[in-house]
């Protein structure tokens, strides 16, 4: 006979579950960001996979790893592409130290107030380092990037290959209903594509508009600047004006005044509006992101994930709220359950 009761050993069973689950999940710490971007591509390509797997009946392994090399080509090889150039740039502007001496002294002729020349230099190289490590190198961590790669494809290959499984496994063991957990999987699913499909089209169409203004307008490097400012235009407090703002005063500096103001011009009416004019369209499709969400989600994703948290950021803490939100339903159903049991009761009594 056994010394514990079932209840006991379910206990017990609860305990070493949790203690397991948090060793697994300490040791997984490392490839987080990967299985975060799993689940990203994995909603992303979900759409896809079920049109032409089950809808057109082609091979669910051909169509699983034609998706993969697809998202392979159009979103990961292009982005560390962009990610070694801008180290590069960053590298190179830090060691040209004649440009910014040139730069303080034109300021200086229009500020009534003296520069400190070597305040100026220790920020510009502190800003430098921070957005070296944002930005991951193909050359320094190759391996790793190789390897976060590597999970990420083959845990995707098998979440589509065995689609139907998968979900069903996250409905049955999710800690809570299974209407509600068709509701978060459902939310999750417009979050995911409002984040990531909807605020990375305003912020390439903004990138692509600076980079086109300072071609036309004779600006050096459109295509750096272009893709700074994409990735800036993630973060709705800075946005294009901390390009292009800059740029034009330089460049009225230098005595290039239409030019200058052009750029201020086309880029306060029409690249600032244009946010606003994709923003309302992407709602009506997919639902949006408020923006204080998606300044304190880059807070807390930077940090965590480099340049990847200007996306994984927002997209955490709106899983987060999320899951509020469908707790305090639950827990309202509840209360209005027993409050109908109670009044029965009290009724038949």
């Amino acid at each position: 006979m056994s010394v514990f009761s079932y209840k006991q050993r379910q206990n017990i069973n609860l305990v070493i579950i949790i203690a397991l689950g948090v060793l697994i999940a300490y040791s997984l710490q490392d490839i987080f960001s990967a299985i975060l971007s799993t689940l990203v591509l994995y909603t992303i390509l979900r759409p896809v996979y079920i049109h032409l797997a089950e809808v057109k009946n082609w091979n669910k392994r051909f169509v699983a790893i034609l998706l993969i090399a697809i998202s392979l080509v159009l979103i990961v090889l292009p982005f560390y592409a962009l990610s070694s150039m801008v180290i590069s740039k960053i590298s190179e502007l830090r060691q040209n130290e004649i440009f910014f001496k040139n730069l303080l002294v034109k300021l200086q002729h229009l500020l009534p107030f003296e520069i400190n020349e070597n305040v100026i230099q220790e920020g510009l190289n502190r800003l430098g380092n921070w957005a070296t490590q944002l930005f991951p190198s193909l050359i320094s961590s190759a391996v790793n990037i190789i390897l976060s790669l590597l999970v990420v494809y083959f845990l995707l290959y098998f979440m589509l290959i065995e689609r139907k499984q998968f979900e069903a496994s996250l409905v049955k063991y999710a800690p809570f209903r299974e209407q509600n957990a068709l509701r978060f999987g459902n939310e999750m699913k417009n979050t995911t594509f409002a984040n990531v499909l909807g605020q990375g089209l305003i912020c390439l169409v903004q990138g692509s508009l600076v980079s086109l203004s300072f071609y036309v307008l004779g600006y050096q490097d459109p295509i750096f600047w272009g893709v700074i400012t994409t990735f800036i235009s993630f973060i709705p407090i800075l946005g294009p004006p901390v390009v292009f703002v800059p740029a034009a005063i330089l460049q009225i500096v230098n005595g290039h005044n239409f030019e200058g103001w052009a750029m201020i011009a086309f880029g306060f009416i029409v690249i600032i509006n244009i946010d606003n004019v994709l923003r309302f369209i992407i709602a009506k499709k997919v639902g949006n992101i408020h923006p204080i969400i998606t300044v304190i989600g880059v807070i807390i994703g930077i940090p965590l994930f480099g340049i990847l948290g200007l996306v994984f950021g927002p997209l955490l803490l709106s899983y987060f709220i999320l899951l509020i939100k469908i707790y305090e339903s639950s827990t309202l159903a509840s209360e209005r359950l027993e409050r109908i049991k109670t009044n029965i009761e009290h009724n038949e009594l």
